[in-house]
């Protein structure tokens, strides 16, 4: 019986009951050792009963390096349904659980190499971005026939790479019927997380207080029964404080003494509580209690051979239970009491004792990870052997996807022998640091493994991965000069390509000045002509200077530097990702969107997902530029989800931004604010710069300015925009026949003039019609009057040569309103009704009310706005329309979930939510209704 917690079970029966409907759900508890977070656990699965399946797991300290440790012991049950999976994510969780090796198996040394540039960092992510969807699928398996119940307790001990694809599915539950239950001690627990206790995970949570006077009162009567004198009966009160665990156990170990009020934290006085319990008993008993706190799952399979190895007998465990201090589960394993009293029996062991317990639990596992993480922990003395062991489990770690390596590889440096060996994988720990996030460290790991070498390439590597935690906090200009001088020491020019590639990253942040450095370097770095990176040296600097000003080689269609990549061994679509985004810089939308598209199919079909949110970002553009808005809009919606699901916030705030746009298109204000200030945001936890999606955040508020007919505000922002740091971006070169129009309207085209004279520089270099119709739009706005008309001509004209139907109806717009000005109405009309058109079809509701504005001061009534066709919105959510298109071309449900990374029952749900908003009954009637 619990006291004091019926808010609590009341949150665990509304999850158990939307569980029950097929909805699903989690709920995080949260509180300091001892405050009832386990037995809420208990109690929610007596409470889900037989109707329910449950599945349960601990984290546990020992195992917190160990990849997806906590993962596997939770989804074991599940594992024979793997086949259900889609081939990536199953795949990646036989890889990760230890079933299959798709690499192959680990015996050379692992090699120095520029493994820490962002595409490779992003496929970290992604293969951990697999396993989450993977455990999603699997979770959602198990709920087919009866509602699934899932049970975490310790969190604060789980695995990162475990914590992460938990969180990923549990963001990620729809419709699936599962509840999550998750439990994290507070208040002096330091698992590998070490701000977990009190960070946020994004998902709903309760922090347990300590019971009211009342229950407490009612508790420690029921554990001590009438005959407890007052006076002791309160000094245990105070002392306890409401702590239900403090309650049931000060009593047994002070017996009618309680610690004086006062003394040692609450959680201390608990584990010393344990230890006198622990004391009483017989030395043998001790013992194997200590095997069994130092095997992490108390598993009597090795429990028992590791204690014999020690002396002790099975039955030496006997007094153990008697007193209740454990119990053998029906899963034959030794389970404590309460977590506190195995932290208890670790902690009063003498050092000696528990390397002995370490090489006795070693010697019973078999060969594995687990056991040389063992035999690691009970090392006194270098060891090569062991060393090289623990790099074979790095690599793994590395393979699955997982944290984890650089703590093998770190182990293993300081178990090596000889000096040389000891800072390679130091090296290697410091890059996997960086992969893993952890930024602080990976650069405490360079500074110690550059103390220690001259050799150029450990150097330059290590200046990698210093330059990685930089860009990451913002730093752009610092790792941007880290890269560029790494890249030129004395190192392979294929090494060099991949740093070079990675500061033009940097460096897009940094200003147009580090961007054309590194395109200078890399336009002539001394690659082999059958280097898979030279196809890219050769694009990036053609694609980029000329948006610049500066001189550049010809530049060929992208497709063809893509297939030579391809063709010289390049990993695609990982190495090709760059080639979409420097081709937006010079216009070449088409190119950009057709390459997009191909990559991200491809990236679906490998399940190298890392790269998709970069992708799908460049797609977007393409698509809104060229007008299909409702597209650019699911694209960036997917690519939103799956940036946040793999901690990508960069693309977090540039996606974000991009939708941002699209709102202040239709003129969705509060949620184009909403999302604007979202972007500017999402910088992630260790950056003081602004965030990546800035421009596109500052475009889409002055779009909407503009478009609301607030003209000052929005030629502030454009002017900020378009002469600021950023001006090479995309988003503020596209964003100059805006500041044109502002400036004009307002009365001040000299505020226009510079960004226009480079703007006209940039259409000359695209040579694109579109490009040209803009800059004679601004032509016309800029003057002299005269003029006006024959550049507004040319401008349609060049509009016709290619389908951008937003900016050709705004030119419209523009040259109707001219014409109206200059008395001129009836040549007006057929130019501001086209304009109308085109803005109704769009749902630019901004652009139609002015259009319709100009419409009716002509003297021609204005139509009202037309009614919902094929061609209008839908009135579907973006991952409804996404859904039903798929199902439209025929794809089943779970071939629809496989792509969209969704669990068949979810993409049933939503086909059901479609169907009445689309007035269809069935699928069938989808192919002629979108």
């Amino acid at each position: 019986m619990l006291y004091g917690r019926e808010d609590e079970q009341a949150a665990v029966d509304g999850l158990l009951d939307g569980a029950r409907a097929g909805r699903s759900g989690v709920l995080l508890f949260r509180g300091e050792a001892g405050i009832g977070k386990t037995a809420l656990l208990d109690d929610a699965v007596v409470r889900a009963g037989q109707a329910f399946r449950v599945v349960r797991a601990a984290g546990v300290e020992y195992e917190a390096e160990l990849p997806y440790a906590g993962l596997s012991l939770l989804l074991a049950p599940g594992l024979d349904r793997l086949g259900v999976l889609p081939g990536p994510q199953r795949r990646a969780l036989e890889t990760a659980f230890g079933l299959s090796d798709g690499s192959g198996p680990v015996d050379a040394p692992a090699a120095l190499g520029p493994a820490a540039d962002e595409g490779h960092t992003d496929e970290r992510r992604a293969d951990r971005l697999l396993v989450g969807l993977a455990t999603l699928g699997l979770l959602a398996e198990l709920a087919t026939d009866r509602p699934l119940l899932c049970v975490m307790d310790d969190v604060q001990w789980l695995d990162r790479a475990s914590l992460d694809a938990l969180l990923l599915a549990a963001r990620r539950f729809q419709a699936e019927g599962v509840a999550l239950l998750l439990a994290a001690r507070t208040g002096g627990a330091s698992g590998p997380d070490e701000g977990l206790a009190e960070r946020p995970l994004g998902l709903p949570e309760r922090r347990l207080a300590g019971l009211s006077e009342a229950d407490a009162t009612r508790l420690l009567a029921r554990r001590t029964g009438p005959g407890l004198p007052a006076a002791t009966r309160d000094r245990l009160l105070a002392e306890a404080a409401g702590n239900p665990l403090a309650l049931t156990e000060l009593p047994v170990a002070a017996g009618s003494q309680a610690p004086a009020p006062g003394g040692l934290p609450l959680t201390s006085r608990l584990l010393i509580a344990f230890h006198g319990q622990v004391t009483g008993l017989p030395a043998a008993t001790q013992t194997l209690l200590l095997v069994a706190a130092t095997e992490e799952h108390g598993a009597l399979d090795v429990v028992l051979p590791a204690a014999a190895d020690l002396g002790v007998t099975p039955e030496h465990l006997a007094p153990a239970e008697r007193c209740g201090l454990v119990a053998v589960t029906a899963e034959r394993r030794i389970a404590f009491r309460h977590p506190l009293l195995r932290s208890a029996i670790l902690q009063r062991a003498p050092h000696h004792q528990k390397v002995a317990a370490h090489h006795a639990v070693a010697r019973a596992l078999p060969d594995g990870d687990r056991r040389t993480w063992h035999l690691a922990l009970a090392a006194t003395a270098p060891d090569a052997g062991l060393a090289d062991a623990l790099e074979r489990a790095a690599v793994r770690a590395e393979r699955r996807g997982g944290h984890g390596g650089a703590a093998a590889y770190e182990r293993a440096a300081r178990l090596t022998p000889d000096r040389d060996g000891a800072t390679r994988r130091l090296v290697l720990a410091a890059e996997a640091a960086t992969e893993e996030g952890e930024l602080a460290r990976a650069e405490a790991l360079a500074d110690e493994a550059g103390a220690r070498t001259d050799d150029a390439l450990a150097h330059a590597l290590l200046d990698q991965v210093r330059a990685t935690a930089h860009f990451w906090r913002g730093a752009y200009p610092t790792a941007h000069r880290l890269l560029l001088d790494a890249a030129g020491t004395d190192i392979d020019p294929t090494y060099a390509a991949r740093m070079l590639l990675q500061a033009f990253h940097a460096a897009w942040y940094a200003g147009e000045e580090p961007v054309a450095a590194v395109l200078d370097r890399l336009a002539v770095l001394p690659l082999a002509a059958g280097d898979p990176l030279a196809p890219l040296a050769r694009h990036l600097p053609a694609a980029v200077l000329p948006a610049l000003g500066r001189p550049a080689g010809p530049l060929p269609p992208v497709r063809e530097a893509a297939e030579a990549a391809r063709r010289a061994g390049a990993e695609s679509p990982v190495d090709l990702v760059q080639l979409c985004g420097a081709t937006l810089v010079l216009g070449r939308d088409e190119e950009t969107a057709e390459l997009a598209a191909e990559l991200i199919a491809e990236a679906r079909a490998k399940g190298t997902v890392g790269v998709m949110p970069t992708l799908q970002f460049f797609r977007a553009e393409a698509e809104l530029f060229h007008g299909r808005h409702r597209d650019a809009e699911l694209t960036a919606t997917e690519g939103l989800g799956l940036a946040r699901d793999t901690g990508q916030h960069q693309w977090v705030s540039q996606l974000t931004a991009l939708l941002a746009y699209l709102a202040a298109l239709d003129g969705r204000t509060d949620h184009c604010a909403e999302l604007a200030a979202a972007a500017l945001a999402a910088t992630g936890p260790q950056t003081a710069a602004p965030a990546a999606g800035l421009a596109w955040a500052r475009w889409a508020l002055a779009l909407l300015d503009l478009g609301q007919g607030r003209i000052g505000a929005a030629a502030d922002r454009l002017h900020t925009l378009t002469t600021g740091p950023h001006r090479h971006h995309v988003s503020a070169t596209r964003a100059v026949p805006d500041l044109v129009e502002a400036a004009i309207r307002l009365g001040t085209p000299e505020r226009a003039a510079e960004p226009y004279e480079r703007f006209a520089r940039w259409t000359a270099a695209a040579d694109r019609p579109w490009a040209e119709a803009l800059r004679l739009r601004c032509q016309a706005l800029l003057g002299p009057d005269e003029l006006a008309e024959e550049a507004y001509r040319a401008a349609l004209s060049r509009h016709e040569a290619a389908h951008r139907p937003f900016e050709q109806a705004r030119t419209a717009l523009l040259y109707g309103e001219w014409l109206r000005r200059t008395r001129r109405r009836t040549d007006a009309r057929p130019h501001l009704r086209a304009a109308l058109e085109t803005f109704d079809r769009l749902a630019a509701h901004p652009w139609a009310a002015r259009a319709r504005t100009e419409l009716s001061a002509t003297g021609t009534p204005a139509p009202t706005p037309a009614a919902p066709t094929g061609t209008s919105p839908s009135p579907l959510t973006p991952q409804e329309l996404q859904i039903a298109r798929l199902a439209a071309q025929g794809l089943t449900n779970r071939d629809i979930a496989a792509q969209l990374f969704l669990s068949p029952r979810t993409v049933a749900h939503h086909l059901y939510k479609a169907y009445p908003k689309l007035d269809i009954t069935s699928r069938t009637e989808l192919p002629t209704t979108l």
